[in-house]
C-alpha cells in the first residue's frame, strides 16, 4: 500500500512539473514575452548593454537568443585589441646602416694600417681614426636620447577614449522629437531630457533621429503586436528582420502545439525615447526605450477558456526595441530586451 502511494505520490509530482512547465511557456505571450531575456541582433553591439534613458533607466536585459557571435562581432570591430598588443620591432632605416658600414670599415681600415681615407699616411690615418671616434660618439648620443624620447609616457589627450562627459550632465541625442502617441498618449520622445536621469554611458545619436523615424518606431511596436496577436505570420516578416520573424513565428507555433492563442489589443505607447543610434557600413540602427500599455491575454484555442492574462484591463511594459534599416529601406525590428527592474 506504502508502495503504491510512493509511486501515485511521484506520478503526481511529476505531473504538477509538467503543468507548471506548459504554464510558463504560456505566460507572458506577448512578442519576445516567453523568451524572458532578449533576443535578436544589435550589429557590433548585441551584446553591448544599451544606454540608460529616462525611460528604461536601470540595464537592459542581455541579449541571450542571437544569430550573431562575438567571433563576427570582433571581424566587425578590426581595432578591438585581441589579447596582449604587439610590441613595434625597432627598425634602422638606410642611413643608419650606411653609416654604420661606412664607420665598420674605417675601423677595420685602421686596425689593418690603411686608415679611414686609405693610403694618405699616417697623419691621415689619425685624422680618421679621431673623425670616427667622434661620429660614433655622436652616433651613440642621438641612440640614446631617441630611446628616451620612446620610453617615456606618452600624454593623455581629452577625448581620446570616446566622448568626454559634459559639465552640463551628459551628451543627449540629437533631434529627439516627441512622436504622436497612439491613443492621444505622449509618444517617443517625450523622455527625451535625461540630464538628471542616471546612465550606464553617453548616449548618442550618429544618424539624427527626427520625428518621422520616432514615428515609424511607434507605428511598428503597434503593428507587431497586432500582427502578432492575429498570428499574421507573413506580416511579421515584412516588419522585422529575417532573423526576428523566425523567432516570433517559432514562438507562435509553440503556441499552436499547446493549443493556446495569444490575443493582444489596445497597444498604447505611453513614454519613449532614445538610447543610441548609429551606423555600421550602409546599416543603420536605433535602440528605443519604449514604456507602453496593451491588453495581453492568452485563450484556449478550443474552448476560449482564459489561461493567462487579463481580458479586461491593460498591463504596462518597458522594453527597449533596436530597429535596423539597410540602406534606403524602411525601420524593421532586429532586437527585443527587456528592461531590468
Amino acid at each position: 500500500m506504502s508502495m503504491n502511494f510512493s509511486r501515485r505520490g511521484r506520478f503526481a509530482l511529476a505531473l504538477a512539473g509538467v503543468v507548471a512547465l506548459g504554464m510558463a511557456g504560456i505566460a507572458e505571450a506577448r512578442p519576445g514575452g516567453k523568451s524572458g531575456g532578449g533576443f535578436g541582433s544589435r550589429g557590433s553591439r548585441t551584446y553591448d548593454s544599451p544606454a540608460a534613458t529616462r525611460t528604461a533607466p536601470s540595464t537592459a536585459a542581455p541579449i541571450q537568443r542571437s544569430q550573431t557571435t562575438p567571433g563576427q562581432i570582433q571581424q566587425q570591430r578590426p581595432g578591438a585589441p585581441v589579447g596582449q598588443a604587439a610590441q613595434p620591432q625597432r627598425k634602422f632605416g638606410f642611413g643608419t646602416g650606411l653609416m654604420a658600414g661606412l664607420l665598420g670599415a674605417g675601423l677595420l681600415g685602421a686596425l689593418f694600417g690603411s686608415g679611414f681615407f686609405g693610403g694618405l699616411g699616417g697623419l691621415a690615418s689619425m685624422l680618421g681614426l679621431l673623425l670616427q671616434v667622434a661620429l660614433i660618439g655622436g652616433l651613440v648620443y642621438l641612440a640614446l636620447r631617441f630611446f628616451r624620447r620612446r620610453s617615456e609616457p606618452q600624454p593623455a589627450y581629452a577625448g581620446a577614449g570616446g566622448h568626454e562627459r559634459s559639465a552640463l550632465g551628459g551628451m543627449s541625442p540629437a533631434g529627439g522629437g516627441m512622436g504622436a502617441g497612439l491613443g492621444g498618449l505622449a509618444g517617443l520622445g517625450a523622455g527625451a531630457s535625461a540630464a538628471n536621469a542616471p546612465v550606464q554611458r553617453e548616449r548618442s545619436d550618429e544618424l539624427g533621429i527626427g520625428p518621422a523615424d520616432y514615428g515609424a518606431f511607434e507605428k511598428t511596436l503597434h503593428d507587431v503586436q497586432t500582427a502578432y496577436g492575429r498570428e499574421d505570420v507573413a506580416a511579421l516578416w515584412t516588419l522585422a528582420t529575417p532573423e526576428m520573424a523566425g523567432y516570433l513565428q517559432e514562438e507562435l507555433n509553440e503556441s499552436a502545439r499547446n493549443n493556446a492563442i495569444n490575443k493582444i489589443s489596445d497597444v498604447r505607447l505611453l513614454q519613449g525615447d532614445l538610447a543610441e543610434a548609429w551606423r555600421e557600413g550602409s546599416t543603420d540602427y536605433a535602440t528605443v526605450a519604449m514604456r507602453y500599455a496593451l491588453k495581453d491575454v492568452t485563450l484556449d484555442r478550443t474552448t476560449g477558456r482564459v489561461l493567462d492574462g487579463d481580458r479586461d484591463n491593460l498591463q504596462e511594459v518597458t522594453e527597449l526595441w533596436t530597429f535596423r534599416r539597410d540602406q534606403t529601406g524602411p525601420w524593421k525590428v532586429s532586437a527585443i530586451q527587456p528592461a531590468e527592474q
